[in-house]
This record gives C-alpha cells, sequence and structure tokens, in this order.
C-alpha cells in the first residue's frame, strides 16, 4: 500500500529564472545517466572561473529546478534536481559545491545535493546527515 502525498513546489519564481532552469534541464537529466567519474570530470569543467555561490544564490537555484520539473522536486529527483541547480548557478557566474554520498543513519539510501560552506541547501537535515563521497567544490583562487 502507498500513502498518497502531494509535491510542494515553490512558488514565486520569476519567469527568467523559470526559462533559465528549463535551460539546463535537459543536461542536467542527460548528466544523471552518465556514470559517476563522468558526472565528476564534466563537472570539473563547467564550475572552472565560477565564483564560490552563496547560500542564496543555491537555494535561488534549487527552488527554480524545482519549480519547473515534477521530477526534480519529486524524492527520486535529487540527482537531476542536483546537477541542476548546479548549472544554473554556473549560468550566473556561481557554483556550490555539489555533492553525492550516502545517508548516514538507516536505512542507507544514496542521494546528491548541493551545499555551500558545508552546509545542505534546503535539504531539511542536519549539516551530517550525509557522508560524501562524490563532491565537486568551487576552485578557491590563490591570491597573492
Amino acid at each position: 500500500m502507498t500513502t498518497p502525498s502531494a509535491l510542494e513546489r515553490p512558488t514565486g519564481v520569476p519567469f527568467a529564472r523559470r526559462l533559465a532552469a528549463r535551460l539546463v534541464l535537459l543536461p542536467a537529466v542527460a548528466l544523471s545517466f552518465l556514470p559517476p567519474h563522468r558526472v565528476r570530470a564534466v563537472l570539473g569543467l563547467v564550475r572552472r572561473g565560477a565564483a564560490p555561490a552563496s547560500a542564496g544564490q543555491a537555494k535561488n537555484a534549487r527552488d527554480a529546478m524545482c519549480a519547473v520539473s515534477l521530477r526534480c522536486a519529486g524524492p527520486r529527483g535529487c540527482l537531476p534536481r542536483s546537477l541542476g541547480a548546479a548549472l544554473l548557478c554556473r549560468l550566473s557566474g556561481s557554483w556550490p559545491t555539489w555533492c553525492t554520498g550516502v545517508r548516514v543513519v538507516p536505512p542507507f539510501t544514496a542521494h546528491a545535493w548541493i551545499e555551500v560552506d558545508g552546509r545542505p541547501v534546503d535539504e531539511g537535515v542536519p549539516d551530517d546527515y550525509f557522508t560524501r563521497l562524490i563532491a565537486v567544490a568551487p576552485v578557491r583562487r590563490l591570491t597573492r
């Protein structure tokens, strides 16, 4: 027996942001079918030259992805949602830390998310709820 549930989709996302989210949705879904080492390689190239994202930028990108896609808003849409949010941040010149890993408490489940300053963005869980297996962080520029 299943329990019926309703997905909560963010409202108030500006039209231009929704349009940009739709633009990155197809590449995000395509990336989600690649093996993990290929996803890491592609994201490593895409993040070049981007500044670290702020928590607000990352949350806005995540909200936009959930607003335009039921798949991303759903409980099993974490991979395309996180990839899309990272790509959407990159369109605006920033990059969050994209992560994939597992839940610390039983039962074992895999998950993908974005984070800023070591904190998951809008996941509704404590900071140490997931253990990272792969992370693609912003490149820190060396200062002289």
